[in-house]
């Protein structure tokens, strides 16, 4: 058993040995096969990538299938906090893992993408798993966004595409520049597309694609930064060992280092001597994870995105200056590392994602929301916060097209507004709705162009076929309107009613503001007239009820007998308001007028002129009789209201769209008492359209020059137009220099109710209350350094309000040039005379002296006129 021992030993020890032999042998067979065969083993390997490939493909378009989308709508005052848009973030984050558990990693994702066409300044949309839906749908801002489900959006073929995927570059772990929020950071994208144009198929879209990557995929990438940065350490420390001893043999070369041995007595070959310096090689530095890592030493919020960009347009160009102009936006996000595209540039060629082989990736990622991000592309969600929101307050939005219409010449639907310069420095005409434009205020200081403004727009809706009364004290507007409006088709519609000249020559319109030939009702009549008069003199039941009382009671005679006088067919024999006096001081005139109305008077008021009047005092009648003293005073205004049958209603120019221009004359206290009637007459008007369907309303615009001064004689009556009007289809436009100089109840419907709103230059007191309704954007300091001519104004548009936006007042001049016929203005002068039925002052004067025994007259002979309704007159007026 001894002597077997070592044979046996032997033996084992050779079979190891020819195994391990076998082994390598076979090996190395196995290797020289391979590379013999190497074609068979790489088609292998292409066929299981091909065949994984076609898989994870299936599996991940079947994903993107379930996909839904949100759209989100920023309120105008958005403004939220940086800590509402990182938890948006999280959100996002989180619901781009809501897949099911066999979609593949490129399927999980959610993108956000940020598109403008023309029609809207910039669409912000979210799209992701339907699974997150409810997750997304309830976003940390609040009612400041409207969130709703999207339509998909079907693009037609455009021309001319360009697109664009975008690379993290710089160093890997670095992050991008911490863009404050205020200017918001999408205002660089927002500029670069405020220039598309809808009609030429622009279109620029950017795709944000935030997904979670798996924690060992952020692993390998830590192991790969480290071990980059030691490499790069051990290379550093051995490029300084290298430095390091080249100086050292420097030295010992050189004459210093030679005469400080000999002098020492030391010999550089000697090995005692200590001639020689030691050099100690430099130690690689510790790497720490912090430095080397970056934003990728934290698991906390980090996420890969991709960033895809398609512009496109159906003009030769367009596209790829957009594509710059995006690109050069998302520089500003550039800091320890930025965005850049992704491709290779050879002379002037580039080979990017719009170039095989990257294109045909590009377009399944762009069509199926695909998210395969480069390496780089990893980011903390606080770097990309500008990004995670729609506009903010802050952002400057431009004004498109599809905002504001154009202004077209002849549309009734629109009416102008002024001319407003693009950010490309097209100038166009820009217009709101008419229904939709309700009330305007215009502030400004003279000459600034707030009345030519409203001249331009007054001769557009009346070339559109619209009814407008121009109210204007100082009679400016009409010499300016008229070279515009004289056309065969205006002549017709056209009615001046001039109080503002004299002299005998001069021709005069006519009304009764307490006739009844144009069918009003006889109550309603009494009531404007009296609130008329009670406004310009500032009556009310407590400073003045006797006057109040003694007046009602007179125009209710005087009504009365006109409506007998109209039912009797006799229009011409009306009492005017100069017969209040006689009503009141000529007895035998008042017998009459009782007798011939008695049976039409109520009990009460019969009582009241039996009973009360013969005890008051002939003092009382002075305060109701010296405003009609100086009326018939003045011998335009004694023409102008001592007619019987007055020519002027305005109803009927309202239902026939009539072009009405009212110069009243200057702001004295008769002038004043004249607007009082002539306002308080509109609003009775007005009111009256209840008895008409509200579909067979005819439209009608009210514009008054000088508010201040109209406002004087009737503020409650103003401030209820402002109220009221809507409901009738009338609609005020009010201009005025200084807000504040207006009475409260008028300036506070002005704003409350304004459609539009519009300031010129002015001083900073002036412009103040304007620029307060905007928010103070702009500031007064702003708006009072403007030109002549230049506006800032806030619109109405499709029930939302737009601006406040810069635009230039239109120009009479320019925008109506092919419309001017001065040649046809004395025709149009004499067509406004005759439709307004004005007649030489001296005939009107001499017929309003000899009113009072006509309408004698009639009372005598006609005691007791019948008492039936009186029938409307339509022989005279606008019909």
């Amino acid at each position: 058993m001894d002597a077997a021992a070592p044979n046996l030993t032997g033996q084992a020890g050779e079979s190891v040995t020819g195994t391990v032999f076998a082994l390598f042998t076979g090996l190395i067979e196995t290797a020289g096969r391979v590379a013999a065969h190497w074609w068979a083993f790489a088609a292998g390997v292409i066929a299981v990538w091909a065949a994984g490939e076609v898989v994870v493909r299936r599996l991940a378009r079947k994903a993107s299938a379930e996909r839904m989308a949100l759209e989100l709508t920023a309120s105008r005052h958005f403004d939220p906090a940086l800590e509402e848009i990182f938890r948006r973030g999280v959100q996002l984050a989180r619901a781009s893992t809501s897949m099911p558990w066999w979609a593949p990693r490129r399927a999980k994702a959610v993108q956000i993408r940020l598109r403008a066409d023309g029609t809207s300044p910039l669409m912000y949309r979210v799209e992701g798993p339907a699974g997150g839906e409810r997750l997304l749908s309830i976003t940390p801002f609040g009612p400041a966004v409207i969130v709703h489900r999207a339509r998909p959006l079907a693009d037609k073929p455009r021309k001319h595409v360009v697109r664009a995927e975008f690379i993290l570059r710089g160093r890997p772990t670095a992050p991008l520049r911490d863009v404050p929020l205020q200017p918001d950071p999408l205002q660089p994208l927002v500029d670069a597309v405020c220039d598309l144009r809808a009609e030429l198929g622009d279109l620029a879209e950017i795709r944000l694609d935030i997904q979670r990557a798996p924690k060992w995929v952020l692993r390998a990438r830590r192991l790969q930064l480290m071990g980059q940065a030691r490499r790069m350490e051990r290379r550093e420390t051995q490029r300084a060992a290298r430095w390091a001893r080249e100086d050292a043999g420097t030295i010992r070369d050189s004459l210093t280092w030679q005469l400080q041995q000999l002098v020492g007595g030391k010999h550089g070959g000697g090995t005692s001597g200590g001639g020689n310096r030691v050099v100690m090689p430099p130690v690689p530095r510790r790497v720490e994870a912090a430095d080397a890592l970056g934003k990728l030493a934290e698991d906390d919020h980090l996420v890969r995105v991709q960033l895809l960009v398609m512009c496109a347009s159906n003009t030769q160009g367009r596209a790829q200056a957009r594509l710059a102009q995006m690109q050069a936006a998302l520089d500003v996000f550039g800091g320890g590392s930025r965005w850049a595209m992704r491709g290779l540039r050879v002379g002037p060629w580039r080979f990017g994602a719009d170039r095989w082989p990257s294109r045909r990736s590009f377009e399944r990622r762009w069509r199926l929301g695909h998210c395969q991000p480069p390496r780089p592309n990893w980011v903390r969600l606080d770097e990309v916060t500008g990004l995670l929101k729609p506009p903010t307050v802050h952002c400057r939005l431009p004004l498109l097209a599809a905002d504001l219409p154009a202004f077209a010449h002849g549309d009734p639907g629109l009416l102008l507004q002024g001319i407003h310069r693009g950010p490309d420095g097209r100038r166009r005409l820009v217009a709101t709705y008419a229904e939709e434009t309700l009330f305007e205020v215009g502030v400004g200081k003279a000459g600034g162009g707030k009345t030519e403004r409203a001249l331009a727009q007054a001769v557009g809706w009346a070339h559109a076929g619209g009814g407008l009364l121009f109210v204007d004290p100082h009679r400016d507007s009409w010499p300016r309107a008229v070279p515009f409006l004289a056309h065969e088709t205006l002549m017709q519609r056209i009615a001046l009613i001039d109080l503002n000249s004299g002299g005998a020559a001069t021709r005069v319109s006519s009304w009764n503001p307490i006739g009844m030939h144009h069918g009003q009702a006889a109550h309603e009549v009494v009531e404007t007239t009296a609130d008329a008069y009670a406004a310009a003199l500032a009556w009310d039941d407590a400073t003045a009820p006797r006057a109040l009382t003694i007046l009602t009671a007179a125009l209710t005679v005087l009504v009365t007998v006109n409506e007998a006088a109209c039912t009797a067919g006799r229009p011409g024999d009306q009492a005017t308001l100069f017969h209040v006096r006689s009503l009141l001081t000529d007895e035998s005139f008042r017998t009459a007028a009782l007798a011939a109305v008695q049976e039409r008077l109520d009990a009460e008021t019969r009582s009241w002129w039996q009973t009360v009047f013969p005890t008051l005092p002939a003092d009382s009648f002075v305060v109701v009789l010296n405003p009609l003293a100086r009326l018939a005073a003045n011998p335009v205004t004694r023409a102008f209201l001592g007619q019987g049958a007055g020519v002027y209603d305005i109803r009927a120019a309202m239902d026939s769209r009539m072009i009405v221009w009212v110069c009243p004359g200057g702001n004295g206290p008769t002038d004043r008492l004249i607007t009082a009637l002539l306002a308080r007459d509109l609003l009775r008007a007005v009111r009256s359209r209840r008895d008409t369907p509200e579909k067979q309303r005819v439209p009608f615009r009210a514009y008054f020059d000088e508010l201040i001064t109209l406002t004087g004689a009737a503020p409650e009556t103003i401030a209820a137009m402002f109220e009221d009007f809507r409901k009738y289809k009338v609609h005020v436009h009010g201009m005025t220099q200084l807000l504040a100089r207006l009475p409260g109840p008028v300036r506070l419907s002005l704003v409350q109710n304004a459609s539009t709103l519009a300031t010129t230059a002015g001083s900073h007191t002036a412009i103040a209350p304007i620029t307060a309704e905007w928010g103070e954007k702009p500031s007064p300091h702003i708006v009072a350094a403007l030109d002549r001519y230049e506006h800032y104004i806030s619109l109405t548009v499709r029930g939302r309000r737009t601006g406040p936006l810069q635009i230039t007042g239109p120009h009479l001049d320019d925008v109506f040039a092919d419309q001017a016929r001065p040649h046809q203005a004395a025709a149009l002068r004499r067509a406004a005379r005759t439709n307004a039925d004005a007649q030489p002052m001296a005939e009107h004067a001499a017929r309003a002296s000899t009113q009072l025994g006509r309408v004698h007259a009639f009372l005598t002979q006609h005691p007791t006129a019948d008492p039936a309704g009186a029938r409307r007159d339509t022989s005279k007026g606008y019909q």
